[in-house]
């Protein structure tokens, strides 16, 4: 349930981690590249570790502009010359060759960094203290931005902020003691939260009205008036588990770089699950089957009524057929 992967070599931790871009941002494709490239290297981030390089996977449709392929590296390219990450390798390809007629495009970035120390989820205690950095989105903030017509929220979203914050966290001397991080993404603090509860086996508490004081003023308006739910999406936002000392060292040290940040919550001892504080009282802080809907579209979509548990079981079906698939070929593969 961590941000992303990692593996033990020659005395240090090689992370990796790779994030696709967003489908919606194909006619935009400068954006989804920028976007994509802080995603994967947020992944990086939070787990502790220091980027090292970059790489990418394109994929365009049959009609597709070798023009989008520039651009879109264009915004990669920005994000890691930016903070010294640099873009090493690649591939490019048709979708399905001559049989796929469009123009879309799509594909992924991927980053690898090393670390000393690993900030896992698993990682969070009792008493520990959740600290959130402000956050303006990152693709899915500039997709509703640009369905809508929000134009400068579209603006708001181009910004390094998190990875500066994270750097600055990481060149210090507190990352030591700091349990876990994560970056608020899909699924937004509805998502990351209910996973870290349940990763860490402990409560997790959130209140509602210190996250809001965190989201963009001019993202927060959009979705307030879009009626899009701002703990149910990204919103490109730090988050940080640690002991209360460390967490004040790290919110002192975040202010004097000129980065907002706000202790949004706490862990406890009991049933592994999360809590939001609203008006004062607790109540369930449960994820949704998927991201909140942010288009026309999603929004329709999201008015069928739709069984929760059904769809989780038949999620863990496809997960049981595939891992039994995979037996059978190996046993195959080994005789």
């Amino acid at each position: 349930m961590d941000d992303a992967g990692v593996v033990q070599a020659g005395g240090q931790f090689i992370v990796c981690t790779v994030d696709g871009m967003h489908s919606r941002l194909s006619d935009f494709p400068y954006l989804a590249g920028f976007h994509v490239t802080r995603a994967t290297l947020r992944d990086c981030y939070v787990m502790g570790a220091r980027p090292v390089m970059l790489f990418s996977d394109i994929h365009v449709a049959d009609d597709g502009d070798v023009a989008k392929i520039f651009d879109y590296t264009a915004g990669v390219t920005t994000v890691g010359e930016l903070t010294g990450v640099p873009l090493v390798s690649g591939s490019t390809l048709r979708i399905g060759g001559d049989m796929v007629i469009g123009d879309r495009m799509t594909g992924c970035v991927g980053t690898v960094g090393v670390a000393d120390h690993i900030t896992a989820r698993r990682q969070a205690a009792p008493g520990d203290l959740l600290l959130m950095t402000e956050g303006a989105g990152g693709g899915t903030i500039a997709t509703t931005a640009l369905y809508y017509g929000y134009h400068d929220v579209v603006d708001r979203t181009i910004n390094l902020t998190f990875l500066h914050a994270a750097d600055i966290i990481l060149k210090s001397d507190l990352l030591g003691s700091i349990h876990a991080m994560t970056d608020v993404t899909n699924g937004g603090l509805r998502g990351d939260i209910h996973e870290m509860a349940k990763t860490a086996g402990l409560r997790f508490i959130i209140e509602e009205e210190t996250v809001q004081g965190l989201v963009n003023p001019d993202v927060y308006r959009m979705l307030m008036e879009l009626k899009i739910d701002p703990l149910g999406v990204s919103i490109d936002a730090l988050l940080i588990i640690a002991r209360p000392d460390t967490i004040h060292k790290v919110q002192s040290l975040l202010s004097g770089k000129g980065i907002k940040s706000s202790i949004i919550g706490r862990v406890e001892e009991g049933k592994a699950e999360p809590v939001l504080i609203r008006n004062g009282m607790e109540e369930e802080f449960n994820p949704r089957f998927r991201e909140a809907a942010y288009t026309p579209l999603k929004k329709l979509v999201e008015k069928e009524q739709q069984d929760f548990e059904l769809m989780k079981k038949q999620v863990d079906l496809a997960a049981k057929a595939a891992i039994e698939k995979k037996a059978r070929i190996i046993q195959k593969l080994t005789r």
